[in-house]
């Protein structure tokens, strides 16, 4: 048999409870058809049910007296998650009778209940499992599936209707005990199966009429806020067509005074023609010596382009010089640092060989002073040799025989020990050569190192004198934009002047086409003028014939006067007419000097 985990055995018999007590008061209070108080049974066992189940696995918290373990602290979290909930917990904090966190606990679940939100509420704490990690241990049944089941569960208690007082209810010392003889099955459950399909039909239609009257209240609360925009768009309407009609009010009157004002205008327009015509020839005058001093000014701007024009152009070979020379001496600097990092690499090809001579010096100077210690101990042998073949010559005079082969054997050992000297000389003799011609050799690579550090100055001094040249090269570029940029002003100056020189002419050229017009209006007034200096105009009595057909005037052949020359026409006769702005009908004209005819009375006719 596997052994079973007593904390799942704890969280599955708290679900099982959850379910019972939940669909125990549920058919209780349907079967009731009231809204239910705070001492109803069921009810009361649903909130201890639910105590037990927020309290499972939760953690210890260290007070100053002794350990508290409360659930208010995870139901407190719930404001923070779901701002609809500070309402509650805000009421809960100000009640009077409650001292203890337990009793703040129970009364908010209390008037959750009552807002029929408790599911959304504990929906809000299970889905942020971090923050409840702080109250709960990893086993307690708000951090498994169980939790999200009984919020599932708890869904369905929104078809109850509680009404409950929780100021005047002591909550702290209430003791959480589960009634299981509530839960037993009895012979009445038996058969009250068909008053439970119909408690659930009810259910299902009070959860459709609920759910429809949420619907309808945002829809009602949407329609609110339509209707203010609405008004307040309205508002605003009426007000912007106020103003538009202030407006088109004010325009009109500005129109009026506009027409009055064009009317005056044209008025003392009509007065001043006759002096401008008298001003325009002394503008003419004017316009002369102007147009003098204007011809000057261009000679002198047209110079003074030429000018600027040729320094411009000197600038610019100027500049083309000094671009090559930059590439030129650019060109030496590259070749420059080329032949150092080549000398560079020679010199520590060089100073690489000479660690290498200086190695085997030492390697040569460590064999020789191994050889004269071979040397010396030799040496310390023969005298040891010597010392024997004296105690032999001594102690054992017996023992020539013997004596001749160790002095036989001795003469072959000396003559090995020169034949070794002798070698060791002449070794020594070609190391000292050798280590003579490796001091030559240094000599002449310091000497080689000496010419080139002098070598490499002369290139670094050249190197600042080139670097200092294309710093002044680098000054006169500058100074030769900023000359550019001095050019191009001059440049635009010279158009703008043009542009107005042109301007000039053409408004010079206006003025004499209209002076030009005027004068030959003027030349034609005086000349009529001096033709009708002699005339004079004809009484009525005396003019009784037209001067042109020559027939008598009479009803049918009216009078017509001319005002200019003064000459009397009939009606036949003066057919010119010409059609003026100011009269309804044509005006008849005068043949000779088209002026505007006046009809008068004949002095034939009454």
């Amino acid at each position: 048999m596997a052994v079973k985990d007593p904390t799942a055995v704890e969280r599955a018999n708290l679900l099982n409870m959850a379910k019972l007590s939940i669909k125990g008061l549920i058919e209780s209070a349907l079967s009731f058809g009231r809204t239910l108080d705070s001492d109803y049974p069921p009810l009361q066992q649903f909130f201890v049910v639910m105590e037990h189940c927020l309290k499972h696995g939760l953690k210890v918290r260290k007070s100053f007296l002794s350990y508290n373990k409360t659930i208010w602290g995870p139901l407190e979290l719930v404001e923070k998650l779901y701002p609809e909930a500070e309402e509650i917990a805000a009421s809960v904090r100000d009640l009077p009778g409650l001292k203890t966190p337990l009793g703040r606990a129970r009364a908010w679940l209390r008037l959750a209940l009552m807002q029929k939100k408790m599911a959304d509420y504990l929906r809000c704490l299970i889905i942020q499992r971090d923050l409840l990690s702080e109250f709960y241990e990893y086993h307690a049944l708000m951090m498994e599936e169980e939790g999200a089941v009984i919020v599932g569960l708890l869904v369905g208690l929104n078809v109850i209707d509680a009404n409950l007082c929780v100021k005047g209810e002591d909550l702290d010392s209430q003791v959480g005990v589960i009634d299981f003889s509530m839960y037993l099955k009895s012979d009445d459950d038996i058969g009250g199966k068909e008053r439970n399909v119909q408690i659930a039909a009810i259910l299902d239609q009070k959860n459709y009429v609920e759910e429809l009257n949420r619907q309808l209240n945002s829809t009602v609360s949407s329609l609110h806020a339509r209707v203010d925009s609405l008004e307040k768009s309205n508002t605003k309407l009426i007000e912007e067509l106020a103003i538009a009609k202030n407006n088109i009010i004010k325009l009109q009157e500005e129109n009026h005074q506009l027409r009055s004002e064009n009317t005056l205008i044209l008025m003392k327009t009509q007065h001043h023609l006759e002096a401008t015509k008298v001003d325009v020839e002394a503008e003419l005058q004017t316009y002369k010596h102007s147009r003098q001093g204007l011809d000057e000014m261009y000679n002198e701007a047209r110079r003074q382009l030429r000018e600027e024009s040729q320094l411009r152009q000197d600038m610019e070979n100027e500049l083309v010089v000094q671009v090559s020379m930059k590439h030129e001496i650019e060109l030496a600097m590259k070749l420059l640092e080329k032949d150092i990092h080549e000398k560079q690499d020679t010199l520590i090809g060089l100073r690489q060989q000479l660690d290498e001579v200086k190695a085997i010096n030492m390697e040569m100077y460590q064999k020789l002073q191994v050889s004269e210690d071979a040397m010396k101990e030799k040496n310390e042998i023969i005298g040891r040799l010597e010392d024997k073949t004296n105690q032999i010559n001594a102690t054992m005079k017996q023992l020539e025989q013997r004596l001749q082969q160790a002095e036989k054997a001795q003469m072959e050992a000396e003559a090995e020990d020169e034949k070794l000297k002798q070698e060791y000389v002449n070794k020594s003799e070609s190391l000292q050569k050798e280590f003579s011609q490796k001091e030559k050799q240094l000599l002449q690579l310091e000497t080689d190192l000496k010419i080139e550090k002098e070598w490499r100055q002369t290139l670094e001094d050249d190197l600042q004198k080139e670097k200092e040249t294309v710093s002044h090269l680098r000054i006169e570029t500058q100074e030769i934009i900023t000359l550019k940029k001095e050019f191009l002003k001059l440049q635009e100056k010279n158009k703008q002047l043009k542009r107005l020189c042109q301007d000039q002419e053409a408004a010079l050229q206006e003025l004499a086409s209209k002076l030009s017009e005027s004068k030959l209006k003027i030349e034609d007034i005086k000349e009529a003028n001096k033709a009708l200096q002699g005339q004079v105009w004809l009484k009525d009595k005396e003019a009784t014939h037209c001067k042109l057909c020559e027939k008598e005037f009479s009803l049918s052949k009216r009078k017509h006067h001319c005002r200019n020359c003064g000459e009397i026409f009939c009606n036949a006769c003066s057919d010119n007419e010409l059609p003026l702005p100011s009269s309804p009908k044509p005006v008849r004209v005068c043949d000779s000097c088209h002026a505007i005819l006046i009809q008068r009375c004949s002095s034939n006719v009454p």
